[in-house]
């Protein structure tokens, strides 16, 4: 892809916004012990423009943002290669066991996925932050791309993960 269309397929910062809002579940990347990295899926909430995931404290994802701080995380969809479209983020993993940022994220992610948070539920997000912590991506450079603003034809998914 030359420079001109790696600037056709970029999105504005409003295109990644949305997409970011409309996205379900992000792989976050780590760097493992031995250097190799740690990719899993993760549910995430948006608070004040940021992302923030939940997890064990003795996980290893926290274990190794406690070691080495630097992480990735990537949104995409697409099923054909004129739908594609993406996001990865690069930066820094900020470990937080604050209580009231805590109850903050665990709320946001109980929204996100569950419902609207109401009394009835806060025993179910206090059992979802147990042992937990939340992780803050401090985002450095941000990559995105939308192959829908190439104009290619419509392509129907096929091969051996098409529909069967």
């Amino acid at each position: 892809m030359t420079g001109n269309q790696r600037d056709l397929i970029t999105m504005t910062p409003e295109e990644v916004k949305a997409f970011l809002t409309d996205s379900r579940t992000a792989t976050l990347a780590t760097v493992g012990p031995t250097g190799t990295p740690h990719l899993v899926a993760m549910w995430f909430t948006l608070l004040d423009g940021a992302i923030w995931f939940e997890s064990k404290a003795k996980a290893q994802k926290v274990v190794n943002l406690r070691r080495d701080d630097r992480m990735t995380v990537l949104m995409e969809t697409g099923d054909t290669y004129d739908t594609l479209r993406g996001v990865s983020l690069e930066g820094r993993g900020v470990v937080e066991d604050d209580p009231d940022l805590m109850w903050a994220v665990g709320v946001g992610i109980w929204e996100r996925y569950t419902g609207p948070y109401t009394p009835e539920v806060k025993p179910f997000v206090e059992q979802m932050l147990y042992k937990r912590v939340v992780v803050r991506l401090e985002v450095e450079r941000t990559r995105s791309w939308d192959h829908r603003k190439l104009g290619l034809p419509t392509t129907a998914a096929a091969g051996s993960t098409g529909p069967h």
